[in-house]
């Protein structure tokens, strides 16, 4: 019983002690940025007929569906073209800027605004990709995902070094000297106020609930962090977020694990997958074969297509309960992960293909993110002392302590 109690203590400790799996989130947060940036320039040229207020799903029919299934799309809030030309705009720079990790709470926030409102907008133009990056928008909000890889990390970072000197120097250090953090929260102030008392925050309660919450969460962090005399409220306020960061992490591993698992049972049920020819087909389809020649080359060979078949299947069954044998789950995450790649060329499915690599990437080991990341970090150094003097590293020190990220971060 004792050691029931001891490892229960343990376990606690560990999910609100610390935000587990910094390189991790990191990871999905630049795979989803990256992702959804990459198919809104891809779409810039289309996007009236996507999404605009004019296209074939036209505002009228979007206000019907919306009614019926209300699902939160700020789009609605205006027919207007300028206002339409103005919110692609901002999708566009939010992803870019959670990319780069700048202002990574109020800017995964903004993403999940513009993901929900662009795909809740026409519905039917989605496929499965969308579907991934339509949850993981909103599971994004939830995690400290700025906290290695971005620039929040290197603010954090300069932050703490600067109030080291000043302690050397035995200087009061003054916070709240940020001005960026609470312009953005009263601009975002503002626009929840004017959504609330017009009556166009979107359907449904949820998104609404969280974006409030959201705001309030931070403007109490920011006003703790700038009044209040102990540390125990910003202890406090760190151990709820990261219960909420842990709890999204899981969510999003489950998520993961979920859409293989549903993915490989539907495909036992199937007789072309139970013959081992299912693969063929797709090959065969007009609208799945950008390079007509390599689909007919794979397919050349029943061999293939029926390893493939079967392949896939087990990979994608198996892939949940290997989770506890991390050498046999790294095995299958590179099968995986390839597959994705595979299929993003032979069949056209990019954006697809990159939702779900950056989902997979939640599972990477952590030795292998860091090698990564040191191996980009070294190159980027070369580039840089090739033209101009190399820039201060940009990699946050949580491996030594977690940083104190400021307001909006």
């Amino acid at each position: 019983m004792n050691r029931v109690a001891l490892c229960l203590s343990r376990a606690i400790a560990r999910v609100t002690g610390s935000a587990l799996g910094p390189y991790q989130t990191a990871v999905v947060r630049i795979g989803f940025a990256a992702t959804w940036l990459l198919f809104l320039l891809r779409e810039y040229p289309h996007r009236q007929e996507l999404y605009g207020p004019d296209g074939p799903w036209d505002f009228g029919l979007a206000q019907r569906l919306t009614a019926d299934n209300h699902a939160f799309t700020a789009l609605l809030a205006s027919d207007g073209q300028a206002f339409f030309e103005a919110f692609y705009a901002l999708a566009v720079l939010t992803s870019a800027l959670l990319l780069v990790g700048w202002r990574t709470r109020t800017m995964s926030v903004l993403f999940m605004v513009g993901v929900l409102s662009l795909q809740n907008r026409s519905v039917f133009v989605g496929d499965g990709g969308d579907n991934v990056l339509h949850l993981m928008s909103f599971y994004l909000v939830f995690t400290r995902c700025g906290q290695v890889w971005s620039l929040d990390a290197r603010r954090a970072a300069r932050a703490r070094a600067e109030q080291e000197q000043e302690q050397e120097q035995e200087k009061e250090r003054r916070p709240g000297t940020d001005l960026v953090g609470p312009a953005l929260w009263t601009v975002s102030g503002v626009l929840l106020v004017a959504a609330a008392l017009t009556g166009r925050s979107g359907g449904g309660w949820l998104v609404p609930a969280v974006l409030w919450g959201t705001w309030a969460g931070t403007a109490l962090w920011w006003a703790v962090g700038r009044w209040a005399r102990s540390t125990e409220p910003r202890i406090l306020l760190d151990v709820v977020a990261d219960v909420l960061h842990n709890g999204a992490l899981f969510v999003i591993m489950a998520e993961a694990c979920l859409i293989y698992a549903t993915a490989g049972w539907y495909k036992i049920q199937g007789s072309r997958w139970q013959d081992g020819t299912a693969v063929y087909y797709p090959l065969h389809l007009d609208y799945f074969s950008p390079w007509p020649a390599l689909a007919d080359l794979l397919s050349a060979s029943g061999t293939l297509v029926l390893l493939v078949t079967y392949g896939t299947v087990i990979v994608q069954v198996a892939f949940p309960f290997t989770l506890f044998n991390r050498r046999v789950k790294n095995v299958l995450l590179a099968a995986m992960m390839t597959e994705h790649a595979v299929i993003a060329v032979v069949l056209g499915l990019p954006f697809f293909s990159l939702a779900m690599i950056a989902a997979d990437s939640v599972f990477l080991p952590t030795a292998f993110l860091l090698w990564l990341g040191g191996r980009a970090a070294r190159e980027r150094d070369r580039v840089l002392r090739r033209g101009a003097p190399a820039l201060p590293s940009a990699r946050s020190p949580e491996a030594d302590e977690r940083p104190r990220v400021g307001f909006g971060a």
